[in-house]
């Protein structure tokens, strides 16, 4: 499985009677896709018109067939980002070998 994090905005000038009724069917979109375990958190974005959804999903492919599907598609812009899990400190010491964590060096000048 692999996150996503999908950022969708709509453009205030685009918000017409056609794209209103697909922002409203959103939350019912969401819960379809939260029941099949794709969609883990939505989110809304505070000062813009749109969200920013994380999603699980097997492939590129469905994460896309997703978007597609979603009722906004044709009236919004996306912002896809994968997400990786962070791995604990003394994880990444013990593949390496080293018991101390060095920070990265700076170039000489």
């Amino acid at each position: 499985m692999s996150k996503f994090l999908v950022l969708w905005s709509l453009e205030p000038a685009t918000i017409g009677p056609a794209a209103m009724k697909a922002v409203l069917s959103m939350p019912a979109y969401a819960a379809k896709l939260i029941a099949a375990g794709k969609l883990e958190k939505r989110y809304h974005i505070v000062g813009r018109h749109g969200g920013a959804w994380i999603f699980n999903v097997d492939t590129n492919e469905e994460l896309d067939r997703f978007l597609a599907m979603a009722p906004v598609y044709n009236f919004s812009s996306y912002e896809v980002l994968a997400l990786a899990e962070m791995t604990e400190p003394n994880l990444l010491n013990e593949a390496s070998g080293s018991s101390t964590i060095h920070p990265p060096t700076q170039p000489s000048e």
